[in-house]
């Protein structure tokens, strides 16, 4: 489309049909190549919580909050199950206790699910 004011960026449709090139399966593995090439600043410890109640985003930004509040937690990923158990990852550069982390969470209004 050159000629009319557009300017060609030389995009290519991939064969596969599964996005732009850009998003094609074989570039998000150039990707994680390229990221896992990279060496690590320092250690993170990572421990899963199992939290009941949670139903929507709001819930999640909740318990991110007050867990992110604790020392030492450098990230909270929350993977919702709404209105089942959500599971809760806290990433740390030294394990979090984890009873700071029940606290918490009730403190957002929830539960830590009991351990069957």
């Amino acid at each position: 489309m050159t000629g009319q004011g557009f300017q060609d960026l030389g995009l290519q449709a991939t064969s596969t049909g599964a996005g732009c090139a850009c998003c094609s399966p074989t570039s998000h593995g150039a990707a994680a190549a390229d990221a896992t090439a990279v060496p690590a600043t320092g250690d993170v410890v990572s421990a899963q919580f199992l939290v009941e109640g949670m139903t929507c985003s709001h819930c999640v930004r909740s318990v991110t909050e007050e867990v992110s509040a604790i020392d030492g937690v450098s990230d909270v990923a929350v993977d919702l199950r709404a209105g089942g158990v959500s599971t809760v990852t806290v990433s740390s550069a030294t394990p979090v206790d984890a009873a700071r982390v029940r606290e918490a969470v009730e403190e957002a209004g929830y539960s830590l699910a009991s351990a069957s």
